[in-house]
């Protein structure tokens, strides 16, 4: 065997190796790259209820404090929370908190996610993934799933379940985050 023909097999070789590792990783991405506390939040990008076609991600809440809430209409937990979600929002409305509420309802239910929001007077940011690309990228566990990301992009609280968000340990901790620099 030619010195050229060995390093053509250690070349395939380490292709195949590669290809392989990349792959596992890819399998394992969720075990490797968890979602959680102190860990940077995942990008992602939902469709807007209130301006058709268009899509707000991640990036467009640059530089805030994020409540990234992700329901469903036909979930009780999340119906139950809600009005402590509206609460919260309208207590810190004037400020760089930005309550955003992500629908995984599926494509055809737009309009009943409407009704759902104007039923129970809801004035913060709602959107939707009907296709679901939010629950696999932040390795949701249930619903109602809530992430408080700081102005930095880094998960700072992770609830599963419904809780109350107006709560005073809640309020706190939204004060110091919005008091915390980027």
């Amino acid at each position: 065997m030619t010195v050229r023909e060995q390093w053509a097999w250690a070349g395939a070789i380490a292709l195949v190796l590669g290809g392989g590792a990349f792959a596992a990783a890819q399998a394992m991405r969720d075990e490797l790259f968890p979602v959680s506390l102190g860990s940077e939040a995942p990008a992602f990008a939902a469709k807007s209820l209130d301006a058709p076609g268009v899509q707000r991600t991640l990036e467009d809440y640059r530089g805030k404090v994020v409540l990234l809430n992700i329901w469903a209409t036909w979930c009780t937990p999340c119906i139950v929370e809600m009005p402590t979600i509206e609460a919260l929002h309208r207590a810190f409305k004037d400020t760089d908190l930005r309550v955003v509420a992500v629908s995984i309802d599926q494509a055809q239910t737009e309009h009943a996610i409407r009704d759902f929001v104007k039923e129970l007077g809801l004035t913060f940011e709602v959107l939707h993934d009907p296709e679901g690309d939010i629950t696999r990228g932040y390795q949701v566990m249930g619903y109602p799933e809530t992430f408080v990301i700081g102005r930095d992009g880094v998960i700072r609280k992770i609830v599963i379940g419904a809780t109350d968000w107006n709560s005073e340990g809640n309020r706190a901790l939204i004060r110091q985050l919005l008091a915390e620099q980027s």
